[in-house]
């Protein structure tokens, strides 16, 4: 594990990326732009050699409908995370709403494999620590790109481990599926973000491109208005579901 850890390490600090703007010049929101820029180099050169081409050939052997339940499975998986931050928001009718998505697509939609809640005209919403952290007045963070896991702030990643320390049904979940349920959630991650390769194609800076279009999304959802970052549509279309069809 030792020698594991001092490869990814080198990795991390050998890896090539576009050269980072000079301290006077960087995004107030991402002053460690060059690890940073590392970091994601790495995480683009794992995603090139293994997560692509896995996520591409299993939209080819697995059916749509198959996907489709899939991802409708771990969204419903997520929900008793995400009442209990709309909970700590204050959002008593989002948590309603999401009790009824919740209740409706477990008992209806076979343990939340058939999304019969958005049949019926539920309303999809999201939650999380980070927005809760972000609503009781830590608003600005600092940009972070984490190993493996991609775009982040201070405050989300501490979002996260919160999250991820309380969703005991994923732990339940986690201890019957194994390994092979962890990496089909990955898996299907990397599915849901087919439709931005070819935006990361034809861009002069592939770092720009992320870290502008996460920050403006990530403050769409927490502040629920449009920022001064730039607005990436890719980031931001509401027919995303519709667009992530399209490229499977």
């Amino acid at each position: 594990m030792r020698r594991l850890s001092i490869v990814l390490i080198a990795l991390l600090l050998t890896a090539c990326a576009t050269t980072a703007a000079p301290p006077e010049e960087r995004h107030p929101d991402d002053p460690w732009e060059p690890w940073n820029r590392s970091v994601y180099s790495f995480n683009s050169s794992v995603d090139k050699a293994v997560l692509r081409p896995v996520a591409v050939g299993y939209t080819k052997v697995t059916p749509r409908p198959v996907r489709t339940g899939v991802s409708n499975f771990f969204r419903n998986l997520r929900s008793p995370i995400i009442m209990a931050n709309m909970m700590l928001q204050g959002r008593g009718g989002d948590l309603e709403q999401e009790f009824q998505r919740f209740f409706t697509n477990t008992v209806y939609g076979i343990g939340g494999l058939f999304d019969v809640a958005g049949a019926g005209d539920i309303e999809d919403n999201d939650a999380d620590l980070g927005q809760t952290l972000a609503g009781w007045g830590w608003e600005e963070s600092r940009f972070v790109i984490l190993p493996l896991l991609g775009p982040s702030t201070v405050r989300d990643t501490v979002g996260r481990i919160g999250d991820g320390a309380a969703d005991e049904p994923w732990r339940l979940a986690y201890h019957r599926g194994g390994f092979g349920l962890l990496a089909l959630r990955i898996v299907d991650g990397r599915v849901g973000l087919f439709p931005l390769d070819d935006e990361l194609a034809a861009a002069y800076d592939e770092y720009i491109l992320v870290r502008d279009g996460w920050l403006q999304r990530r403050n769409y959802f927490i502040h629920g208005a449009q920022t001064e970052t730039p607005d990436y549509e890719a980031w931001l279309d509401d027919d995303w579901d519709d667009n992530r069809e399209e490229w499977e």
